[in-house]
């Protein structure tokens, strides 16, 4: 069992060069396709803490239905993680998550933190 765990979408350059930059470091992550199965809020939180960001530092805010249902709008950190539980697609993705540690694979070499 895999010591990380990243937030995958494979259609994505930037996921898709995390991920090879991991298993060029002999890593085999556990990957979780967030759009297929989004975490919790709960888990997002704490993946959040990990981070060390909020809910809306993570939002992809080029994304179409960002931009038709919530630019310009305020919500809770609470209900910001409702939102992204029900949109996945507006989760930043990779995100890379060991230990208590995690990384936004943007740009991908961010995951060398975690190595």
């Amino acid at each position: 069992m895999s010591d990380y765990t990243i937030f995958h979408n494979p259609r994505c350059k930037k996921s898709r060069e995390t991920l090879a930059i991991l298993k060029d470091e002999n890593v085999e992550p556990k990957i979780v396709e967030y759009l297929k199965t989004p975490p919790s809020e709960k888990e997002l939180e704490t993946i959040l803490a990990k981070l060390n960001l909020g809910p809306q530092d993570i939002i992809r805010k080029g994304e179409t239905i960002f931009k038709e249902k919530f630019k310009g709008m305020n919500f809770t950190d609470e209900e910001w993680l409702t939102i992204l539980v029900e949109n996945p697609k507006l989760i930043e993705r990779p995100i890379v998550v060991k230990g208590n540690k995690a990384v936004i694979g943007r740009p991908p070499e961010n995951v060398k933190e975690l190595l």
